[in-house]
């Protein structure tokens, strides 16, 4: 089910990656959610400051939390020894989208692992106590149809509703100033797949996503052109925002601008510009209860 088939007025969601990654990430979606727009957040609970991300979270209980499924570039959760084609010997998944993808796609034995991994993500976020609001992966993994498809069946266990299609239609970048070339528009056709995935398991999903060809870049400006190009139906909008550019952020994201994407969630210019475009703020639990 998209948004669309639950009605089409504008609705968006206003989200953050990499809650748990560190705690000027943490900081940047505490702030966001109590003094400007940000309504949801995605937990890696792998994440060396998850900890601090679920004691913030507990005391949000307006912020919405869904799962940030890492199986690319990061910690994992079970221990090397139990997926040792998975990781390396401290728990890290490789960045090498190509290889992983392969393997994911053609290794029995690696697929194994990873069904395993994804399971024990989601029970590692069960064990929060906190309520699943959502799930998407690091760097839109689950447009792979191998993770896409065990996420949205090992999801629906634990109680999974909803899942993000990372569906940017070129057409409204282009509009709001942006250059899609070819590969944008091939990657949103591919998103076809996964919402067919998500659709078979039940799950509900967004009809457009925006965060992909200005990812680390949605400030103010972007986002004063893009609020009143917002199409008809559930729109998410992801951010990756922190207080300040620490250690780790600089050296995983060295062109984002983290701070800048903070500013614009707490401008009220854009906030303005939301609600002149008739785009009303929902979450993913909103939407899977109306």
């Amino acid at each position: 089910m998209t948004g669309t088939e639950t009605g089409g007025a504008k609705r968006v969601i206003l989200s953050a990656d990499d809650f748990g990654l560190s705690v000027t990430v943490n900081e940047a979606i505490e702030r966001a959610h109590r003094v400007g727009i940000l309504g949801a957040a995605s937990l890696m609970v792998a994440g060396p400051a998850a900890a601090d991300a679920v004691r913030r979270a507990r005391a949000l209980p307006g912020l919405r939390v869904g799962l940030h499924l890492v199986v690319i570039e990061g910690p994992a959760v079970l221990p090397p020894a139990s997926i040792p084609d998975l990781v390396d010997a401290e728990g890290q998944f490789p960045s090498d989208q190509l290889r992983l993808g392969l393997r994911y796609a053609f290794a029995p034995r690696v697929r194994r692992q990873l069904a395993a991994e994804i399971r024990a993500q989601f029970a590692a976020f069960a064990a929060t106590g906190l309520t699943l609001d959502h799930a998407d992966a690091h760097k839109h993994m689950h447009l792979h149809p191998t993770v896409g498809r065990l996420m949205s069946a090992i999801g629906r266990d634990f109680g999974l509703r909803a899942l993000r299609v990372p569906a940017e239609p070129p057409g409204v970048i282009a509009a709001a100033g942006g250059r899609p070339g070819f590969g944008d528009r091939a990657l949103f056709r591919w998103t076809r797949l996964l919402r067919t995935q998500a659709r078979r398991a039940g799950l509900v999903t967004n009809d457009a996503c925006f965060g992909l060809a200005w990812s680390g870049h949605m400030t103010s400006a972007r986002l004063l052109a893009l609020a009143p190009r917002l199409p008809a139906g559930l729109s998410e909008i992801y951010f990756h925002p922190a207080s300040r550019r620490d250690d780790d952020l600089v050296r995983l994201m060295p062109t984002y601008q983290h701070t800048a994407e903070l500013e614009a969630l707490c401008d009220p210019g854009v906030a303005a510009a939301l609600a002149r475009a008739g785009a009303h703020r929902t979450t993913y639990g909103e939407e899977t209860t109306a």
